[in-house]
C-alpha cells in the first residue's frame, strides 16, 4: 500500500498544492488552482487520477487554518471519503510554523508552505485528526458575530455617554448602572436640554417606563441644564447614536434567540449550573470545547484554552509561575468575565479568591488562578455528567490535600534533594555568577536548619523516652 501526503496553502480566491510520497519525494510538483468550481473539478479529477494508476494507496491532506479560505477545499476532499480512500484534516498553523522553523527553512512562499504542510503530514501523523466534521461551524460563527455586536453596542454607548455629558449632564444619573432603553428614547425624541425643557410632561410620560413624576422630573432638570453643545450638529449625532444602540440591542436579541433556538444541547445546562456562568458564556464555552471526550486530561483542556501554568527556568535567571495564555483566547476572555462574577455570586469561589489574596498574591495573578481552577471544575462536570456541586469540589480538595501529606509534601517548607545533583553537590567556589552563588548559599542555610530542627526533634525524644523509664524505675 502507497501514502501520498497532500500537502496545500490555501490563499484568498486560490490555493497552492503539492503532493509527496512518504519519503518526502516529489510526486506531484506544485500547481496553483483558483477557488472556483472549475479549480475545484481539477483538484477531483487530479486525485482520482492518482487513486486509478494506484487503487490500494491512501491519500492524506492537509490543510492549514487560515481564517476560512480553506473551508470550500476541506469540504470538497472530505466529500471524497465516501468514493476514494483519503483521510483530510484541518492543522493548527502553531504546529506547522515550529515545523517549519526547525527545518530552518530561511525563505517564505505559497510553494515552500504548502510543502511544509505536507512534510508535518509525514512527521507527525500519530497526533492529527483527520475526516473530522465539524457540525457546530455555523454556531460557532453565529456566537462570534454576536460577541462582535456586543463590542459594537459597547464601543457607540461610551460615545453616547461622553456626548450626553455636554448635552444632557443631568441625565447621567440615571446612567450609573446602564443605559436604559427609555433614556435612549427619550433622547431620540429630544436631543438636546432646550427642547427637553420645553416638553409637555403628559407627552413625555407616553414613553414606556417614563412615568409622570419622571418627566416632571426631567422636564425640571432640562431647564436648569449646564450643557454647553446645543447646536443642531449635536442633536443629530447624539439622536444617531441613541437609534443605533437600541437597533443593535434588538438586533443582538433577535440574534441570541436564534443561537439558543440551535443549541438544545445538555452540556448547556450543565455548564450554566455553575453559579456565575450565564447562559451566553455558557454557549460560548460549549462551543469551543465541543466535545469534552477530546481532551484525555484536564492539563490538556488547560493547555488548550491558555490558563495552565508555566514555569521558566534558564541558567541563573529568576523565573515565576505565570499564565501561558497560549490557547483560544476567546475561551480566556469568557473565564476572565465568569471568573469576576462568580467572586461576587459565587462562596466557594469567593473564599477561594480571598485565600489567595491573603497569601499575597495580586489581584489579576489570583483572578488566573480562579479562571483556571473554573475550568478545572467545568471539566469535572462535563466529563462526570453531573452539575455544579460545592461539595465535590470540598471533597476533591481533601483528597489532594491527604495525597500531598502522604507522599510527605504537605510542609511547603520542606526542601526536596535535588536529583539533578546525585552525583555531585553544590559547590560554592564553583565560576558562577553572583546570583546564583547567592541562590546557593539561601538553599544551604535551608537545609542546615532542617537538619539541626531534625536532631532537636530526636534529642526530644531521646529525653522524654529516659524520664519515663525512670518514673517507671521509682514506681
Amino acid at each position: 500500500m502507497t501514502d501520498y501526503y497532500l500537502g496545500s496553502d490555501a490563499s484568498k480566491g486560490y490555493c497552492d498544492f503539492v503532493i509527496l510520497d512518504k519519503s518526502k519525494e516529489i510526486v506531484e510538483p506544485n500547481f496553483q488552482l483558483d477557488d472556483t468550481y472549475s479549480g475545484h473539478q481539477i483538484l477531483i479529477k487530479t486525485l482520482k487520477g492518482f487513486f486509478a494508476k494506484n487503487p490500494d494507496m491512501v491519500f492524506y491532506a492537509g490543510l492549514e487554518s487560515t481564517g476560512g479560505y480553506e473551508s470550500n477545499w476541506y469540504h470538497t476532499l472530505l466529500n471524497l471519503k465516501d468514493t476514494v480512500n483519503i483521510k483530510v484534516a484541518r492543522l493548527n498553523p502553531v504546529g506547522v510554523n515550529h515545523h517549519k522553523k526547525a527545518g530552518l527553512e530561511r525563505n517564505s512562499t505559497d510553494k515552500i508552505s504548502a510543502r511544509v504542510v505536507a512534510e508535518y503530514l509525514i512527521d507527525h501523523g500519530k497526533n492529527i485528526v483527520y475526516n473530522r466534521e465539524d457540525a457546530k461551524v455555523a454556531l460557532k460563527k453565529e456566537w462570534k458575530f454576536i460577541k462582535m455586536l456586543n463590542k459594537q453596542c459597547v464601543q457607540l454607548l461610551n460615545q453616547f455617554e461622553s456626548a450626553l455629558y455636554n448635552t444632557h449632564p443631568h441625565l447621567l444619573t440615571y446612567c450609573r448602572n446602564e443605559v436604559s432603553n427609555w433614556l435612549l428614547m427619550v433622547v431620540m425624541q429630544y436631543p438636546s436640554a432646550v427642547k427637553l425643557s420645553e416638553a409637555r410632561p403628559k407627552t413625555l410620560a407616553k414613553i414606556p417606563f417614563v412615568t409622570l413624576e419622571r418627566a416632571k422630573e426631567l422636564v425640571k432638570n432640562a431647564k436648569e441644564s449646564i450643557g454647553a453643545e446645543q447646536d443642531e450638529v449635536t442633536e443629530i449625532r447624539l439622536k444617531s447614536l441613541a437609534q443605533q444602540i437600541l437597533h443593535l440591542r434588538q438586533l443582538i436579541k433577535t440574534q441570541t434567540k436564534a443561537m439558543m433556538h440551535f443549541c438544545p444541547f445538555a452540556e448547556i445546562e450543565i455548564i450554566k449550573s455553575f453559579v456565575g456562568i450565564s447562559e451566553f458564556s455558557a454557549v460560548g464555552l460549549m462551543l469551543v470545547i465541543d466535545n469534552i471526550e477530546r481532551f484525555k486530561s484536564c492539563e490538556k483542556l488547560s493547555s488548550y484554552v491558555g490558563v495552565h501554568p508555566v514555569y521558566k527556568e534558564s541558567g541563573d535567571g529568576i523565573w515565576g509561575y505565570r499564565m501561558s495564555k497560549q490557547g483560544s483566547k476567546e475561551v480566556r476572555s469568557i473565564l476572565f468575565n465568569v471568573a469576576r462574577c462568580s467572586i461576587i455570586h459565587n462562596e466557594m469561589i469567593k473564599n477561594r479568591y480571598e485565600h489567595y489574596l491573603a497569601e499575597g498574591k495580586e489581584k489579576m495573578s489570583a483572578i488566573g488562578i480562579i479562571m483556571h481552577k473554573i475550568l478545572r471544575i467545568i471539566y469535572g462536570m462535563l466529563k462526570n455528567n453531573q452539575k455544579y456541586d460545592p461539595q465535590v469540589d470540598q471533597a476533591n480538595r481533601e483528597k489532594s490535600n491527604k495525597k500531598k501529606i502522604e507522599n510527605g509534601n504537605g510542609n511547603s517548607n520542606r526542601t526536596k534533594p535535588d536529583k539533578n545533583r546525585r552525583y555531585q553537590e553544590q559547590d560554592q567556589n564553583a565560576p558562577i555568577s553572583r546570583r546564583q552563588q547567592k541562590k546557593r548559599k539561601q538553599l544551604q542555610t535551608v537545609q542546615t536548619k532542617q537538619i539541626d530542627n531534625k536532631g532537636i526533634g530526636k534529642t526530644d525524644k531521646q529525653t522524654n523516652s529516659l524520664g519515663k523509664a525512670k518514673q517507671k524505675e521509682k514506681a
